[in-house]
């Protein structure tokens, strides 16, 4: 019994001082931030009107197609990166297969900045 509790202490001491100090950063931060909300800063900003109102209603295609803008520029980065690791083993034929992937995905953004789709007006 006491090899198992020596086994995990460095586990359980890690786990105490991180939550120590998370909590000790959230009180710091609930402490010296300031409280004034204000009309502007407590209206719905994510879809355009109120979260607790019908779920039924109309609302912008714009915010759609900023999440769709998200995914698609984010999933460009999730291959970069695995991209980046290995180019020294794929060589050129690897650099230039990337080269073509993000000037597609460039040529598509230029196509949407141009057509406005990244405008709020």
């Amino acid at each position: 019994m006491q090899s198992v509790l020596g086994d995990y202490a460095p586990v359980l001491i890690f786990g105490a001082l991180s939550v120590t100090i998370a909590a000790a950063m959230l009180g710091i931060a609930l402490l010296s931030g300031h409280q004034k909300p204000y009309a502007e800063k407590t209206t719905a900003y994510e879809c355009g009107f109120e979260a607790f109102d019908d779920a039924r209603r109309r609302f912008d295609v714009r915010f759609y197609l900023v999440a769709i803008l998200f995914i698609i520029f984010d999933l460009e980065v999730a291959f970069l990166f695995p991209w980046a690791v290995s180019l020294s083993r794929i060589g050129l034929f690897g650099f230039l297969s990337m080269l073509g992937f993000l000037s597609v995905l460039g040529i598509g953004f230029l196509y949407e900045w141009r057509k406005g789709a990244l405008d709020w007006d």
